[in-house]
């Protein structure tokens, strides 16, 4: 009985052992020799050229250098010491400090090792002819990110840098890896899954030990997908080179279609530093407390001051409270509750045109109390304010529009008559970016639609900026956006208008001036307008923070519109 059960124990363990061989050898065959093929094969990836940033006229922002890496196959230690001693001589550099690159580069007994990154291409020719002595040398070209115009429009493009963690969890589904090169900011970032190129590389055959045996095959990169911009190249070096050393920001913008022509910010940035990957200068840049990483033209919040009044003009006309002839007098302050509200001359009587083309604050202050601020709340809403513009770039700041109704669900206190009158002036907890005061002002220039600024104008050659071209229209009267309109044309046109010295640009120019008092430092400077007035082709609006006044940024625009009708840009 005992030995029978023995044979039977025995005979179940080879018919398991002759189930499992028939379920290796046949049923999973595939699955194994599937499994033992990738265990033999490896791939060697080769990087391909990313997508160039162009202008709207085809001229390179962007684009791309081949520089040389020299990698080493580390499989036979003899080989390599003579190897590293060579190449020492060539590159003028030590065996040690060959060995220690080796050393820290190393990830697999198959894997090249990359020993020198960006040798000079005398010396990639000099080691390309000592292959038929060292065949385990490897000198590999790689594209680099080249940006021709150094620091220019560097906010629009954003810069480069390994993949970093959040990345990597957000994006790993649509292909990136670990170590992947991608955009940081700005269009180099909203758009690099059209601008990142497809790898390609050698597959190789290795041994039981990971050791290279032989290629097997070579599959070319793809080229990333060339991009470009609406920015007119030769306008933006004219923004950048009178924005030079004032921190604020200036934006040039088509106000029928929204295209950008321009978008400047300062202090800008070198994106090259980031490809050099010198940690010490990318600290400084994001220790610096002057923030030149920050686009200031889209993140950048700040009170919007006198500009504002233009809201507050439409916003009174269009409710009826009041009209044309209204007139209120400026004595140079308002009294409001115990509060004296101070306007920055002695005006006199005022109509609204007056108002607009003197900024007369006493005029504002009454015209703001008499429409209300939940009418002036509901209005700047429908210019925009306090919400994305939309525009395709990456940390778009919304601001903030001041709400009475929500201060009082909120229970934060109540709303005041004072809150009120510097709600009509700009001031208070209304804050908006650059780019934001630019769509607005717009509004008076096409004719009352809100449209939506963007930077891409083709990718690849395929022209999307019809799928781009969006507008809201605000539902305003005609009759007042002209009347608006006409009244920031005397703010230029008049010699006691805020903003006459732009009546010497060479071009008609209408818009509105504006200075903003802070708690600290000099006041910021706001000015934003539109040119030629007839036919009106740019929105400029320019912001310089702790300017000193609206002064200081219509002398610049003064400068930029100048250059812009020499070059004949007009």
């Amino acid at each position: 009985m005992r030995f029978k059960i023995i044979r039977i124990f025995f005979a179940l363990i080879f018919i398991s052992l002759g189930l499992t061989i028939f379920n290796f050898c046949l049923l999973r065959s595939s699955v194994y020799r599937t499994l033992s093929k990738r265990n033999c094969i490896r791939l060697m990836p080769q990087e391909g050229s990313r997508g160039r940033i162009l202008d709207r006229r085809g001229e390179v922002i962007a684009g791309n250098k081949l520089c040389y890496d020299l990698l080493i196959m580390a499989q036979d230690k003899e080989d390599i010491d003579r190897t590293l001693d060579a190449v020492s001589r060539v590159l003028g550099k030590s065996p040690a400090q060959l060995r220690a690159s080796l050393r820290t580069n190393f990830i697999a007994a198959f894997a090249p090792v990359v020993i020198a990154r960006d040798i000079e291409r005398r010396q990639a020719i000099a080691l390309e002819e000592m292959k038929s002595e060292f065949d385990n040398i490897i000198v590999q070209p790689r594209p680099v990110r080249l940006y021709l115009s150094d620091n220019l429009a560097c906010h629009l493009l954003g810069y480069l840098n390994e993949i970093d963690h959040w990345r990597l969890t957000k994006l790993e589904e649509y292909g990136y890896q670990t170590k992947d090169v991608v955009g940081f900011g700005g269009v180099e970032e909203k758009y690099d899954y059209y601008m990142r190129p497809e790898k390609g590389g050698f597959q190789i055959e290795v041994d039981h030990r990971g050791r290279f045996i032989r290629v097997l095959g070579f599959r070319p990169p793809v080229e990333g997908k060339d991009i470009n911009l609406t920015i007119d190249l030769r306008i933006q070096k004219i923004v950048e080179t009178h924005l030079r050393d004032r921190p604020g920001s200036v934006v040039i913008m088509d106000p029928s279609t929204g295209e950008i022509i321009a978008m400047a910010s300062w202090p800008n940035f070198d994106p090259a530093v980031f490809l050099k990957q010198n940690n010490s200068l990318i600290g400084n840049l994001f220790n610096d407390p002057k923030a030149p990483l920050i686009n200031r033209a889209i993140s950048g919040v700040y009170p919007l001051g006198s500009v504002f009044k233009l809201v507050v003009a439409t916003a009174a006309l269009e409710t009826s409270k009041i009209n044309l002839t209204k007139t209120f007098f400026c004595p140079g302050f308002l009294r409001v509750g115990r509060r004296e509200f101070k306007c920055w001359n002695n005006h006199g009587a005022q109509n609204l045109m007056a108002a607009i083309t003197h900024s007369c604050d006493v005029f504002f202050y009454n015209t703001g109390l008499s429409t209300g601020p939940q009418a002036l709340h509901d209005y700047a809403l429908r210019f925009g304010f306090s919400k994305a513009t939309g525009i395709d770039l990456p940390y778009e700041s919304v601001g903030q529009v001041p709400s009475p109704m929500r201060r009082r669900l909120s229970r934060q206190g109540r709303w005041y008559d004072g809150d009120t009158a510097n709600f009509s002036i700009g001031q208070g907890d209304l804050l908006v970016t650059p780019l934001q005061v630019a769509r607005m002002t717009a509004v008076f220039a096409n004719g009352g639609r809100l449209v939506r600024p963007y930077i891409v104008m083709s990718v690849q050659g395929r022209d999307i900026s019809v799928s781009q071209r969006q507008s809201v229209p605000t539902k305003l009267k005609q009759w007042i956006l002209d009347y608006v309109a006409k009244s920031m044309r005397e703010v230029v046109r008049d010699p006691s208008g805020t903003g006459n010295v732009l009546s010497s640009a060479g071009v008609e120019v209408a818009g509105k001036t504006g200075t903003v008092q802070v708690p600290r430092g000099l006041s910021h400077g706001w000015f934003s307008g539109f040119f030629p007035y007839q036919h009106p082709k740019y929105v400029i609006s320019v912001f310089l923070e702790h300017g000193g006044s609206g002064q200081a940024s219509c002398q610049l625009a003064r400068h930029i519109i100048e250059d812009m009708v020499k070059e004949g840009l007009l």
